[in-house]
């Protein structure tokens, strides 16, 4: 079954008339009437009813009709990508995340490139760090988000953005949420609820458990929003980057001297070709003001009840938010619960 059979048996099917569906074709009476005469053959029935100047679609036709009209229409679709990205008029761009690096990050970042580039079409991917090294050498995405808890093998470009710190994220009817700084020696009588694939969660046993056998692990899940239900059910708090959004009803409280940071870099292929996008991308996001960013986001995301705390932390020396490493040439954590009912 050729491409121009369907377009002639459509063209049939709207004018029911031979003549008039022939010229809609731009192809003669004879040559429309051989196509349709060889699509019978090949689908092994007659989709045609012919009677003197009436035409009519069999049951056959009617009941092929819907499906070759989604054939031709995606042909059509896979014909005009192509042209455009001929024409350079579609402009593909496809950026990896890992959990724990939030698609609000780069929201307006991506709303200014699509100024630049008004036919941008985006595609957001997510995977741990090394998963998305393995698809950025697989070509299948073209830059990634990552945290600085991975191993870069030569032919990955790296650009340092921003460095950040990971807060306890917790109900906010739990007690430990009434706290402006958590102390260390709070977290040993937790139980933790583990995200599944954490890039700091062994940072985050050294700098907090030091001569104890580490955190109480009970529950586990992969998924972001499941562990902020959990949370906010009171099971327990959950480790992650303060840019992360969360649940109105969850709180985000410091730790004692910020003892787990992470730095947020932008990967891409070294030596590789970069598409108009890319560059865009990687131009805009190594010039970013990060600092404005990711307290603007901080502040939308906090409900107002706990923006105290932060600033009460912050005027305690908690420690900066956001700190700026400078450009260069080139999945969130456990969750505690309290495991005793005193109060902090």
């Amino acid at each position: 079954m050729q491409l121009y059979q369907v377009r002639y048996f459509l063209a049939l099917a709207k004018t029911l008339n031979f003549t008039q569906a022939a010229k809609q074709c731009n192809v003669t009476q004879p040559a429309l009437t051989k196509a349709i005469q060889k699509l019978e053959e090949e689908l092994g029935g007659t989709l045609i009813h012919r009677e003197r100047h009436l035409t009519q679609l069999t049951e056959l036709g009617k009941m092929i009709l819907p499906t070759l009209e989604k054939i031709f229409a995606a042909a059509e679709a896979v014909r005009l990508q192509a042209r455009g990205y001929q024409k350079k008029t579609i402009a593909p761009l496809k950026i990896g995340l890992v959990p724990s690096v939030s698609a609000a990050l780069i929201t307006e970042l991506l709303l200014e490139l699509a100024r630049i580039i008004p036919d941008l079409r985006l595609d957001l991917r997510e995977a741990d760090a090394n998963g998305l090294v393995a698809m950025l050498l697989d070509g299948e995405i073209n830059a990634a988000l990552v945290g600085d808890a991975v191993e870069l093998p030569e032919r990955i470009d790296r650009w340092p953005l921003f460095e950040e710190r990971y807060v306890l994220v917790l109900s906010r009817k739990h007690p430990m949420a009434r706290q402006t700084v958590i102390p260390l020696q709070d977290l040993h009588e937790a139980v933790f609820l583990e995200r599944v694939g954490c890039d700091v969660a062994g940072r985050f046993k050294q700098a907090c458990f030091v001569d104890h056998p580490g955190p109480k692990v009970v529950h586990r899940s992969a998924q972001e929003r499941h562990l902020q239900q959990m949370a906010s059910a009171g099971f327990g708090a959950i480790l992650a980057p303060e840019h992360a959004p969360r649940l109105p009803s969850l709180a985000a409280i410091p730790i004692e001297g910020d003892p787990v940071r992470r730095e947020v870099q932008l990967l891409a292929v070294a030596g590789r070709q970069y598409s108009p996008a890319l560059d865009a991308f990687i131009k805009v996001a190594r010039v970013r003001d990060w600092t404005s960013a990711l307290d603007k986001l901080r502040r939308v995301s906090a409900p107002a009840s706990n923006r105290d705390n932060v600033g009460k932390a912050e005027a305690q020396g908690a420690g900066a938010l956001v700190q700026i490493t400078g450009s260069g040439p080139a999945s969130s954590c456990p969750s505690l619960s309290r495991a005793s009912s005193r109060r902090c």
